[in-house]
């Protein structure tokens, strides 16, 4: 029986062809800058040209803006240094009389603002909390639906609207706390809309963790999702808030001006600083009163300027 093994004899070497090396290949190690395509260059060009336009847009946008205040505090800032302004009303002055103060308008914004912000914030924020963490189906899309026209209401429309509702139909007196309804319309949309980003914003990641912990999803939004974004939220209601005291149309359909302290929103008149500049321009002859309008716009714009610093300031605390 024959092997086929075969065996070497010897003496003989066994020819094994060379292995091949493989050579890395060789790295370009110099540094070239890239060259500038015609189409790069053509988009710094546009880059350039955008921020151009966009700066000189924000310079002529701040042109008025400049030129209104200057305007308002170069005509109302007299009145505003003199301490009556902050202590007395306008009971016993005429309007061809010099003097008197703001205290009884300012007194009635503040209280037609908290009001206002005390019903509409609580529904405006369980509003947004339906619409992004329940909200699904054509009553999500409903609401929303209703939010998006409130957003485009006209302030006058709303004030007609509760005019209709609580002087027509219940027979009721137009008295400050109609007023307060006619601005809950136009805040409520300010509300849901900026509370709805907010929330959207909150990673999903926070939600999944605490769900996974056991945690019921009622817990999960006020513990976790509310007060993450809890500073974007102040913000837009101080927002809202600063918009709505500066409305005039509710003010003089729904809460007639009087010269003397009033707070009692559900009897007699309410004085208010927007009523307050209407009053005095219709007198308009006199320099006393048109002093006074231009120091009560000034002191309103200062309230407003204020409100949204606090927003600012709200904000910042709550990031850090």
């Amino acid at each position: 029986m024959t092997s086929t093994a075969h065996t070497a004899q010897p003496g003989l070497r066994l020819a094994v062809p060379p292995v091949a090396r493989i050579r890395p290949r060789e790295q370009d190690t110099t540094d070239t800058a890239p060259d500038l395509t015609p189409g790069s260059a053509l988009r710094r060009r546009r880059d350039r040209l955008a921020t151009a336009v966009m700066w000189s847009s924000f310079a002529v946008a701040m042109i008025p803006l400049v030129w209104i205040l200057l305007t308002v505090t170069r005509n109302g800032i007299r009145l505003l240094t003199a301490s009556t302004w902050w202590t007395t009303s306008q009971r016993n002055i005429t309007a061809s009389e010099a003097g008197g103060g703001a205290v009884h308008a300012i007194q009635g914004t503040l209280i037609q603002g908290a009001v206002t912000t005390a019903i509409a914030v609580p529904i405006g924020i369980l509003t947004a909390i339906y619409l992004v963490e329940y909200g699904r189906g054509p009553l999500a899309r409903a609401i929303s639906f209703m939010v998006d026209v409130l957003s485009g209401v006209p302030s006058i429309v709303a004030a007609l609207f509760v005019y209709a509702v609580w002087v027509t139909t219940f027979g009721f007196q137009r008295v400050g706390f109609a007023v307060c309804l006619a601005l809950v319309l136009l805040m409520i949309p300010v509300v849901v809309r900026s509370t709805e980003e907010m929330l959207k914003l909150v990673p999903n990641d926070l939600r999944e963790g605490a769900l996974a912990l056991g945690i019921s999803r009622r817990v999960t939004i006020s513990r976790v999702v509310l007060p993450t974004a809890m500073s974007g939220i102040a913000t837009g209601v101080l927002l809202g808030l600063a918009r709505v005291m500066g409305e005039t149309a509710p003010l003089l359909i729904l809460g007639p001006y009087t010269s003397s302290i009033a707070t009692n929103l559900f009897s007699g008149y309410m004085p208010t600083l927007p009523t307050m500049i209407n009053q005095d321009r219709t007198e308009l002859g006199l320099a006393p009163a048109v002093e006074r309008m231009w120091a009560t716009a000034l002191t309103l714009i200062l309230l407003v300027f204020v409100l949204n610093l606090c927003g600012r300031l709200v904000a910042r605390k709550a990031r850090v």
